[in-house]
């Protein structure tokens, strides 16, 4: 059997200001109704795999379990406390699952486009006798063009009785001339970041070639807590591991790398412009998201959020609106929008990290108005979610509730408050809010008082198991 193994760390820093640090791409609907991760466990759909595992960064844990649990699928979740590469994050996996049965680790990233799903899946059958054989697959994309933003795969002879090659070499990324060179040839692939490797033989080629990231491994793994489908790593242990890729780790240093080709719409989305690429265009081949009105305008990329978007006179440019921050960007420079982003994180200012409206395990958040001493937010809690019981050192919160019904704890008393009723929550008061009902509970949430950060926080009991 196959276990998919799905990569969902990032941050996805060059979709800014769509994909921000506590909330990247991967877990966003940028192609369609689903977001990419779950769009990535979909395309499964005609291979009979396990249950899948994603490994993500801690703080993005409860996004993957809402998204997964849409999906009505069960899988587990590795909690990385910090980044450490692919070559670790597949470690972590093959060590999870190599005693049940020692599985074919199918290693996807959850952010990748595939649009041709039955040749994605003709290639992963494919690549499964080579893969039960003992060799390390990685998949190379048929290149389309001579693109410089990827890294290739040069192939070597063809394995008999397949339709994969050896790897020759893997080379970074070229410069124009040389990828056109590579084009030309016929013999280099686009570097996926794909695999399909039996469990127990990537870890024999880790320990071998990096003993080091093996060893880390394995001590972050021999004191793991479960809660639900969460598996917590030693924390202290994984951060003395060496942060690696795979390829650099282990395939460019095994003697059974093998690339089996993938020629199926492939693209990582790794910029504004890739997202135009795949997505459908107008008679001007212009990709329009939101309430859009475009005149004389061609080749660009416009996506809106809740407001209407009005251009004239525009040619290749990329246009994206949230509630917080404007993106306008020759589509040409797409790439530099992560130096937006350096420049947001140096300068401290929130609008890299997180949206104007916050998800949480609860619920969701939106600071709809701030100001001096006060803060409006508009609160939406699912039904039968509760927020931690808390308190806070250095403000008063007002709750006015629109639509629902809220189960209020204030200091000792207990009580409902329904449709265009309201309470106050002083300063230093231990509180927590409920909703009980079947539908979303909405209400406005006024904050007033010296400091108003979310850090200014005392839980006292929190069934996401928060701190």
């Amino acid at each position: 059997m196959i276990t998919p193994v799905i990569m969902a760390g990032g941050s996805g820093s060059r979709l800014w200001p769509l994909s921000r640090s506590l909330y990247p791409k991967q877990f966003l609907a940028l192609t369609g109704e689903l977001t990419m991760l779950q769009t990535t466990i979909q395309r499964l759909s005609n291979l009979e795999v396990n249950a899948p595992l994603v490994i993500c960064n801690e703080e993005h844990r409860f996004i993957v379990a809402e998204q997964l649990r849409e999906l009505d699928i069960t899988g587990s979740i590795i909690l990385e406390p910090v980044g450490r590469n692919t070559a670790p994050a597949i470690a972590l996996a093959a060590e999870v699952t190599v005693d049940d049965n020692d599985p074919l680790l199918l290693v996807l990233a959850a952010d990748h486009v595939i649009q041709n799903t039955d040749a994605f899946t003709d290639a992963v059958k494919n690549a499964l006798p080579l893969a039960q054989a003992g060799k390390l697959v990685t998949f190379g994309i048929v290149p389309t063009q001579a693109h410089t933003g990827y890294g290739y795969i040069k192939r070597g002879n063809s394995v008999s009785d397949s339709s994969g090659y050896d790897v020759n070499a893997f080379v970074e990324k070229p410069d124009p001339q040389t990828a056109a060179n590579y084009v030309e040839s016929g013999e280099y692939y686009w570097n996926s970041g794909m695999f399909l490797i039996k469990a127990s033989r990537y870890l024999q080629e880790l320990q071998k070639y990096r003993p080091e990231i093996f060893n880390a491994c394995k001590k972050a793994l021999e004191h793991t807590t479960h809660d639900n489908d969460f598996v917590r790593l030693d924390a202290e242990a994984f951060a003395l591991c060496p942060d690696e890729s795979v390829d650099y780790a282990v395939m460019e240093n095994t003697t059974d790398a093998v690339v089996v080709p993938l020629d199926a719409g492939w693209n990582d989305i790794g910029a504004w412009s890739a997202l135009w690429e795949v997505n459908e265009k107008d008679e001007e081949g212009n990709a329009t998201f939101g309430d859009t009105i475009l005149q004389d305008t061609t080749n660009s990329l416009i996506h809106g959020g809740e407001r209407l978007i009005a251009t004239v006179g525009l040619d290749n440019v990329v246009i994206v609106d949230t509630k917080d921050a404007l993106l306008v960007a020759c589509k040409d420079k797409v790439q530099d929008v992560k130096k937006i982003v350096e420049k947001l994180k140096a300068e401290k200012r929130s609008e890299f990290k997180v949206h104007r409206e916050v998800y949480r395990p609860w619920g969701k958040y939106d600071s709809i108005d701030n100001g001096e001493r006060y803060q409006v937010k508009r609160i939406t809690v699912n039904p039968g979610e509760k927020l931690s019981s808390q308190m806070h050192h250095h403000r008063a919160e007002h709750w006015i509730v629109v639509s629902g019904t809220a189960s209020v704890t204030n200091g000792e008393k207990i009580f409902l408050v329904t449709e265009n009723e309201s309470t106050y929550i002083p300063i230093g008061i231990v509180h927590a809010l409920e909703n009980p009902g079947k539908v979303p509970l909405e209400m406005i949430e006024v904050q007033s008082g010296s400091y108003l950060g979310e850090d200014d926080i005392v839980r006292f009991e929190d069934r996401y198991g928060r701190v």
